[in-house]
């Protein structure tokens, strides 16, 4: 992979975001940390061979996507890849649920995807090339009963995907979704490091961070004539 690339990472901070972006730094890869918690940030950043520029916000806010932009550019003169992961999880029964944490996941899932795609894709348009991988979930895909709120954020996610990437055609910009199953980390309230994901990995049940990580890079170093529009991932024993 070319090692001169640059990348923006939201989520950073936990999860398949910080497994994506220890994988983009081995490979070279110069990066952009995003995420609410800086401490985590700067944790991460100094784990890293590479010198990551560190952008402390909330994606809800498209202060926060200008801000990482205009990190990428000031810091290594250039942006090619967009990892829009950061996400917030919400097992609801719709009548019972608190309205402030519905409005809080639909601005993150949603609306936290959306301004940062919107405000890369001019500089990447205009370069002719780069590449938006959007984490969205196998909740994209088909209605999930005992959440059916962040459900529906990710077949949000996944119109949002689909219609923005007939837009790009002939842009040289590729733009695709990772939506997978049961990923055992904090959004689903595993600690890192918690000796259950070694058991719940090898009974198929769960996946792990760096798995996604794994499927994320697969998908930047496919040749540029091919987008993987959606890449569905499951434990091989989880039942949906």
């Amino acid at each position: 992979m070319d090692e001169q690339r640059v990348a923006i990472v939201t989520g950073a901070s936990s999860g398949i975001g910080r497994a994506s972006a220890t994988a983009l730094d081995a490979a070279g890869i110069r990066l952009v940390l995003v995420a609410r918690n800086h401490e985590k940030l700067t944790e991460l950043a100094s784990t890293m061979q590479g010198d990551p520029h560190i952008v402390t916000g909330d994606v809800a806010d498209p202060q926060t996507a200008r801000e990482a932009l205009q990190g990428a550019l000031q810091s290594f003169g250039r942006l090619d890849i967009l990892l829009a992961n950061a996400g917030l999880y919400l097992p609801d029964k719709g009548w019972e649920v608190d309205q402030e944490r519905v409005d809080t996941i639909g601005r993150t899932n949603v609306l936290g995807v959306m301004h940062f795609v919107h405000t890369v894709l001019p500089h990447m348009i205009n370069e002719g090339t780069g590449d938006v991988v959007v984490t969205s979930s196998v909740s994209g895909h088909q209605v999930i009963a005992w959440e059916p709120v962040y459900s529906a954020t990710k077949h949000a996610v996944q119109a949002f995907v689909h219609g923005t990437r007939q837009q790009l055609v002939g842009t040289g910009v590729r733009l695709g979704a990772i939506a997978p199953g049961i990923v055992l980390n904090e959004l689903w309230g595993v600690t890192n490091g918690d000796a259950s994901i070694d058991d719940e990995v090898a009974a198929g049940r769960g996946m792990r961070s760096e798995d996604v990580a794994d499927a994320f890079m697969y998908m930047l170093q496919t040749p540029r004539h091919v987008t993987i529009r959606d890449l569905v991932m499951l434990p091989t024993n989880q039942e949906i």
